[in-house]
């Protein structure tokens, strides 16, 4: 398909690796739509990405409304007519023990992770069918989607869990009517990007912090900076390297594959009796 002349829209693209991705959009020839809930942030990465060679349209959004997204639909057509590639990218985290988790903690990872990837594609998927052209559709899960074990992420992993299935369900649907629609999976693993400081864009009740929960949330902090960890601009150009050769599993690097194997590898010996 290629990113030239293409007209791309990016969530969570203020930061991390959804700002990764406009830029290296960017010099792939692409026009870009930002869309971000932070708008300082939001304007700053505007600049970035137009410094990278790309024509740019910053749009505020808030992905966890049904509204918001629609109006960012609305506003990439205003623009450029089409749209070609959507990247469902923004997330956020809470950091505690699931006994210690509230309501409110639930709602606003589930609201932002996995309703977010619900609204990009009801808004944007009668888009590209109307067009009936090629398009590709990328949702960013994490490899906590797919594997278990991770203390403290409770909402989180639910959410990048139900972000896979979604896509893997997507994905059959559209190939079963023959549809020039892609999908693809984003599995990030150490990355990093301002996940772990996302409260900052949080409305109304904060996160009651635990010491399990803090311990965690500085273990992987220092992760980030760890031989092995990866800077969103290089997950980025694996992402668009991985969507030219046409994958749907994304893994943005390698470093919890025993992790995966030894979830696989009890899900078969119990299917097995």
């Amino acid at each position: 398909m290629g990113f030239e002349g293409k007209v791309a829209v990016v969530t969570g693209a203020a930061s991390g690796i959804g700002l990764g991705l406009g830029e290296a959009l960017a010099r792939a020839g692409a026009r870009v739509v930002l869309a971000d809930v932070e708008a300082g942030a939001l304007a700053r990465a505007a600049k970035r990405v137009e410094a990278a060679g790309g024509e740019v349209l910053a749009v505020v959004t808030d992905v966890g409304s049904r509204d918001s997204v629609g109006a960012l639909a609305e506003r990439t057509l205003e623009r450029f007519g089409r749209v070609d590639l959507l990247f469902n990218n923004a997330g956020v985290s809470t950091f505690n023990p699931i006994a210690n988790q509230t309501l409110a903690d639930w709602e606003w990872v589930l609201r932002v992770n996995l309703w977010g990837v619900i609204h990009g594609l009801d808004a944007f998927l009668p888009i590209f069918r109307r067009q009936g052209g090629p398009a590709h559709i990328v949702n960013t899960s994490s490899i906590a989607g797919v594997i278990s074990g991770l203390p403290c992420i409770g909402p989180y992993a639910v959410s990048k869990v139900g972000v896979v299935s979604i896509s893997e369900t997507l994905r059959i649907e559209l190939a079963q009517e023959g549809s020039p629609i892609r999908v693809s999976v984003l599995l990030p693993e150490n990355t990093n990007t301002g996940v772990m400081d996302s409260e900052r864009n949080r409305p109304g009740e904060r996160e009651t912090r635990s010491e399990a929960g803090e311990l965690f949330r500085t273990t992987v902090k220092a992760a980030f900076t760890q031989p092995g960890a990866l800077e969103p601009d290089e997950v980025a150009r694996r992402t668009l390297e991985a969507m030219e050769a046409g994958r749907f599993w994304i893994f943005s690097h390698h470093t919890m594959g025993e992790l995966l194997e030894a979830r696989l590898d009890e899900i078969r010996d119990a299917y097995r009796g």
